[in-house]
C-alpha cells in the first residue's frame, strides 16, 4: 500500500467503468433512511467519500432492497498512503474511527428505526474494525498515546447496527508486522460481520507484508459487493 500501489489504483478507475450505472439517487436523502451504510474508503482509492468498492456496495444494496430507503454515510477521514510517517497515518486511522462512531451514535439516537449497516475497504475495513471493536490493544512500547485511542461504543449501540461488511482486510499477520492493533470487531458484532478476501490477494489471504497485487481492487467488479449486499438483506 506504498505509493507503487497508486499504479494498481489506476486500474480501479478501469474497474470503475466497468460497473453498470448507478441506480438513480433521490433528491435528497430522508431524514431517517430505512438503511443506512456507514462506508471507509480504501488507501488512496478514488471516487471518495466512499470510493469505487463503496459505491459498487451502495448500487448493489439499491437493487436489492428495492422500496426502501438507502443512504450511504462516507467516513470522514484521509486513507492516506504516508506509510513512512506513522504517526500521521495513525492519526487518519483515528479521525475514521471516532467518525464512523460518531455517525453510529447519532443514528442510533436520532433514527432508531434505521438499520445501520457499518462497511469499509482495505484501510477502511480497518476504520470499521477498529470502530466496532470492544477494545483496541495497542502495543505497550505505545502506552504513551494509550489516551488518544478510541473508546468501545456503547452496548446498546450494537442493537441498531444490522451487519458489518469488510472488504479485503488485512489479515492478522499483516496487522502484526505492521504493528497494528490487532483488527478485532467485539463480540456484539463478531456474529452480523461479514468478511471478503479473494484468494490471492495478498493483504487479506495471511501473506507477508508486501505490494498489494492487482487481485485487491477486483473487489467493485468480482460480485463480493452483490453477495454483501444480499448478506445484508438477509439480516433486515
Amino acid at each position: 500500500m506504498k505509493r507503487p500501489l497508486l499504479i494498481l489504483f489506476g486500474f480501479t478507475v478501469l474497474a470503475a467503468g466497468l460497473l453498470a450505472s448507478p441506480a438513480p439517487r433521490a433528491a435528497a436523502a430522508p431524514p431517517c433512511a430505512d438503511v443506512e451504510v456507514v462506508f471507509a474508503r480504501g488507501t488512496v482509492e478514488t471516487a471518495p467519500p466512499v470510493g469505487v468498492t463503496g459505491l459498487s456496495f451502495e448500487q448493489a444494496l439499491r437493487n436489492q432492497l428495492p422500496g426502501k430507503s438507502v443512504n450511504v454515510y462516507g467516513v470522514n477521514y484521509p486513507a492516506g498512503s504516508n506509510f513512512d510517517n506513522r504517526m500521521a497515518f495513525v492519526q487518519g486511522v483515528v479521525k475514521g474511527v471516532n467518525d464512523t462512531q460518531r455517525r453510529v451514535k447519532y443514528l442510533a439516537a436520532q433514527c432508531p428505526g434505521s438499520h445501520i449497516v457499518v462497511g469499509g475497504y482495505s484501510q477502511g475495513a480497518v476504520v470499521a474494525s477498529y470502530a466496532l471493536s470492544n477494545k483496541i490493544q495497542i502495543d505497550p512500547q505505545y502506552r504513551q498515546y494509550q489516551d488518544r485511542v478510541p473508546q468501545p461504543l456503547a452496548d446498546n449501540a450494537a442493537s441498531h447496527v444490522t451487519a458489518a461488511i469488510l472488504f479485503a482486510p488485512p489479515s492478522s499477520n499483516w496487522i502484526k508486522q505492521v504493528g497494528a492493533p490487532p483488527m478485532n470487531v467485539g463480540p456484539l458484532y463478531e456474529g452480523k460481520t461479514k468478511r471478503y478476501c479473494i484468494a490471492g490477494d495478498v493483504v487479506c489471504d495471511g501473506a507477508p507484508v508486501g505490494q498489494p497485487n492487482g487481485l485487491h481492487v477486483l473487489y467493485a467488479v468480482n460480485g463480493m459487493t452483490v453477495d454483501a449486499a444480499q448478506y445484508v438483506r438477509a439480516r433486515l
